[in-house]
């Protein structure tokens, strides 16, 4: 054929790296968006932990809420107890694999229920 220059073939090819291309994206930015769920998951859990436990005292609260971050792969940056009240700041580390992706810090406070 010798109209036939491979046109079709180049454009198949820069189709398929395209696809591969937005796909990678894709992969990244939901592991992103995981991560930071993780982590905004992590702290409301920590800090209920730590307002379940303030009668008790802050070393004891703090503890508990650490021990609840840990267990969901993040670690409390911060832990404060003002009176039955709990803040809590998290810190999740980056998905692997993806290049520049900055560690993801959630924060919650939780306190008793009233009524």
């Amino acid at each position: 054929m010798s109209g036939d220059r491979g046109a079709a073939t180049a454009l198949s090819a820069g189709l398929c790296l395209a696809l591969v291309v937005v796909g990678w994206f894709a992969l990244h930015w939901c592991g992103a968006l995981l991560v930071r769920h993780r982590a905004a998951g992590a702290a409301d859990l920590a800090a209920l932990a730590a307002a379940a436990h303030a009668p008790h005292g802050a070393a004891i609260a703090c503890g508990r809420a650490g021990e609840v971050a840990r267990g969901m792969g993040t670690a409390v940056v911060s832990c404060t107890i003002t009176g039955p009240h709990a803040r809590v700041e998290v810190r999740a580390p980056p998905p692997p694999g993806l290049p520049g992706a900055a560690v993801v810090t959630a924060r919650a406070r939780a306190g008793p229920v009233v009524g």
